[in-house]
């Protein structure tokens, strides 16, 4: 997500923001790290969200821009996965529900913070398809730092004509829509109605399929053909220009539509054109077809930064080279690309097709989409700069607390999960040093996971079954504790060495490149949690570990 690629005082300051704002809508965990009831009903699997899978959503809504109001409707369409007759969706406490109809009847609605309850008039059986839907209204919260913070956005455009979008990863899609707000259930499809002023555009999610005006309003009707999470529902309000065009991938014809504010079209032409074709030939090579044919690829101007919002990204990065004219790694190697370009799309393979259960997973979705920016770089420099520029980011790493999060709290770790995360998955690769192997993983994870929901435990028992080697242990300590692996070093009198791992986790065994400073050639060493004696041919040499392709401290040498 695009909420914590900041360097680390920025980070927390932002998120710092968002949590501030939070309690008076969503009550957020405190500081002491203790959770509410708020936090386990957003963020739990209960019974009463287990008990139906969504298959289709019609959101169908209005927005009134100089009110800054929403009013409509959200058709839910589930299948029961066992007998219930009551059963959980969210919406923001501020948002006034109107009515809950099911087959003509207006059902009872019970509020528990942020969570909607719905009680049937008789039993739901197991395997039936059913269909209810919410008509509501009010005034959504309104971001005031988006996408750091959450909530629907209002800006102007250079001429003074509105400019509205929403940014909610995180703060949670039902601060202004109805839905079941968490990520391990994905609606197949999804058809998104937003009507707005006729003189200004509206652009959504996937294809738009009519645009129905009527009393000066124009009713836009964008269908999603493929799953979706909730945070990437979205739309962008404004008077845009579009322009298009092809790119030939590796299953066929991919429309890209590009939607710039009248401004912005000539600089848009340039940039788009030279970041995005290039960009969809390396990840494609990489991580297998863009998940989202059906859909087309976009990118729409936005009123903030960027937010990778599924087949429909948001572009806010001034249209500079970098992350605004600046280099997050340090090494003048993300200069020659644009950031939110890149980043954001690579979140279509990681993040909206590929999307952890929970949100205390989300390395899932942002250690390997920044990871891709060093794959992008490998693509136009070679192979040896993009692991130069995946080092360099480890300067913005906080190693402030674990990057999993806790379950089932609606909580993420660590803003570590970006920098660490890309790191720890460059030391993999080196760990099982076939790139063979590791373009079939990363093929591998679109195929098996692609278009579905997934955990920790799933991508890292997929991993060592394709690597071949148990990596487990590896992942733990990167991903559940703060310490990264500190290799221990001893010169002994007698010209050999001895070699430990000091890590958090037992059994702790990764193998790691190393050369002796008499002979320069790298050599494979097997360190463990015990000390172990090595003894290099001359005994006046000096290890120097490969502290490049494998992220970890050394402690003498």
């Amino acid at each position: 997500m695009a909420a914590h690629y900041r360097t680390g005082k920025l980070i927390r300051e932002l998120f710092l923001m968002g949590f501030l704002l939070a309690p008076v809508i969503a009550s957020a965990q405190s500081e002491t790290g203790t959770f509410t009831r708020a936090d386990t009903l957003r963020g739990a699997q209960s019974p009463e969200r287990t008990c139906y899978d969504i298959t289709y959503y019609h959101l169908d809504v209005q927005l009134d821009i100089n009110r800054k109001t929403i009013t409509g409707s959200n058709l839910f369409q589930l299948t029961a996965t066992r007998d219930f007759n009551r059963l959980q969706f969210d919406l923001f406490s501020n948002l006034e529900i109107d009515s809950v109809v099911y087959q003509h009847t207006h059902l009872p609605v019970k509020r528990e913070y942020n969570a909607v309850f719905i009680e049937f008039p008789g039993q739901i059986p197991n395997g039936s398809m059913q269909q209810f839907t919410v008509f509501y209204h009010g005034q959504p919260v309104e971001a005031k730092s988006p996408p750091w913070d959450g909530g629907l956005v209002f800006s102007k455009d250079a001429a003074g004509k509105p400019w509205v979008s929403v940014a909610c990863q995180g703060f949670g899609a039902s601060c202004w829509w109805p839905n079941k707000d968490q990520q391990a259930d994905e609606a197949d499809s999804m058809l998104i109605s937003i009507t707005a002023p006729q003189n200004l555009s509206v652009i959504s999610n996937g294809r738009l399929r009519s645009a129905i005006t009527d009393h000066g309003l124009t009713k836009h009707n964008w269908f999603v053909s493929n799953p979706i999470n909730n945070y990437d529902v979205t739309f962008y309000i404004g008077d845009y220009i579009h322009f298009n065009d092809v790119y030939q991938g590796v299953n066929g014809p991919l429309t890209l539509d590009y939607y710039v504010l009248k401004e912005n079209l000539a600089k848009a032409k340039k940039q788009f054109s030279a970041n995005v074709n290039p960009m969809l030939r390396c990840f494609e090579h990489w991580f297998g077809a863009y998940p989202f044919y059906k859909d087309g690829y976009k990118l729409v101007d936005a009123p903030y930064f960027g937010m990778e919002h599924q087949s429909a990204v948001a572009y806010g990065n001034d249209y500079k080279n970098g992350y605004r004219g600046s280099d997050l790694s340090g090494t003048g190697l993300g200069l020659s690309w644009d950031y939110i370009i890149i980043h954001e799309s690579g979140h279509e393979w990681f993040g909206n097709s590929i999307t952890a259960k929970d949100i205390a997973d989300m390395w899932i979705h942002e250690a390997f989409t920044m990871y891709a920016e060093g794959l992008f770089v490998e693509c136009n420099k070679g192979k040896e700069a993009g692991a130069a520029y995946i080092a360099g980011l480890r300067k913005n790493v906080l190693n402030d607390k674990p990057i999993i999060g806790p379950y089932g709290v609606n909580t993420e770790g660590s803003s570590d999960m970006y920098y660490k995360g890309a790191n720890m998955l460059q030391t993999i690769r080196s760990v099982i040093n076939d790139d063979s192997k590791w373009l079939a993983i990363l093929r591998g994870l679109n195929q098996q996971f692609g278009h579905k929901t997934t955990t920790t435990a799933e991508v890292i028992a997929f991993i060592n079954r394709l690597a071949g080697k148990n990596l487990t242990n590896i992942f733990d300590q990167y991903l559940r504790y703060t310490r990264i692996p500190d290799l221990q070093i001893r010169k002994a009198k007698n010209g050999t060495f001895t070699v430990r791992w000091k890590v958090d986790v037992a059994d702790f065994n990764m193998p790691i490149k190393v050369k002796y400073l008499t002979s320069g050639n790298w050599h494979w060493i097997y360190p463990t949690t015990s000390w172990q004696t090595i003894k290099p041919e001359n005994a006046g040499t000096k290890i120097i570990p490969d502290t490049k392709h494998f992220y970890i401290t050394v402690n003498g040498g």
